[in-house]
């Protein structure tokens, strides 16, 4: 799928080094956009997506294009605004922030670590904020602003027991998105999320590579399979297109249904 939406734009995309986030990546530098490649700990997976987004670049024929990784732990303030600075002066400029680096850990509720609770809260919620304040003041600054995209999840309003700081998250960044939405749709920045079901990504190993596990998730998915990671890039490459250009504070689940209350699929209510 070739396409020039993206054409000239510059993207930040954090937890690019696998997953959605690659996936992101490669979309973007396919649809002709710069990338800025953040990392935490796998420097060799972000330099794989590195590669792979030049190459889809190059099979698209688009010759300006920048590919560059940056390592940053987004649960860092100090980090965050160095990230930024690595990334507005290796691209040029940043068009485009996508708020993707998130992490979950399961426990029972009365048996969450403290420790746990914050470090999932601080990548999820704290540092996506910190990312878009970084990015906020970037747009305002120039005549040209821009547009933010976060990957939110189902659990924004879909409960999920065992990943109780990851729901709390999730929901927060369901308010984040539509105040920061509101509070900057007058000035020329628009913010929006992408809110994912079931999708085939490393961070879903454990149901993925179990046949019982895959098919019970499956059963609760209408249309009977999880989703690919491209298939959630597309729809990050739409939000942060023009041609949703009249969409902001919004959150699009890509879901395969999962969002319907699929169990009501037999009629069996009143």
């Amino acid at each position: 799928m070739s396409s020039t939406r993206l054409l000239g734009k510059r993207a930040l995309i954090t937890g690019a080094s696998s997953g959605i986030g690659r996936a992101i990546a490669i979309r973007f530098a396919r649809e002709g956009a710069s990338v800025a490649i953040n990392y935490r700990s796998q420097p060799d997976e972000a330099e794989i997506t590195r590669q792979h987004a030049v190459a889809a670049a190059q099979e698209a024929g688009h010759k300006d294009f920048k590919a560059i990784v940056i390592g940053a732990d987004v649960a860092d303030e100090a980090q965050i605004k160095k990230m930024f600075e690595e990334a507005i002066s290796g691209l040029g400029g940043i068009d485009i922030l996508i708020n993707n680096a998130g992490i979950q850990k399961c426990a029972e509720s009365d048996q969450i670590d403290i420790a746990d609770y914050d470090r999932v809260m601080n990548v999820n919620l704290r540092g996506t904020f910190i990312c878009a304040r970084e990015a906020l003041r970037h747009f305002l600054a120039r005549e040209y602003k821009g547009v933010i995209v976060n990957n939110s999840s189902v659990h924004e309003i879909i409960p999920k027991p065992l990943y109780l700081p990851y729901s709390i998250s999730k929901g927060g960044m369901e308010n984040l998105t539509r105040t920061l939405g509101l509070e900057y749709a007058g000035r020329g920045i628009r913010v929006n999320a992408v809110g994912p079901g079931a999708i085939v990504t490393p961070i879903n190993n454990a149901w993925i590579n179990d046949t019982g596990k895959s098919a019970e998730v499956c059963s609760h998915i209408p249309m009977g399979r999880p989703g690919g990671a491209d298939e959630i890039a597309g729809v990050f490459a739409f939000l942060a297109s023009d041609e949703a250009s009249y969409i902001t504070g919004q959150t699009l689940f890509a879901c395969g249904g999962l969002t319907l209350f699929p169990e009501f699929r037999t009629g069996w209510s009143s």
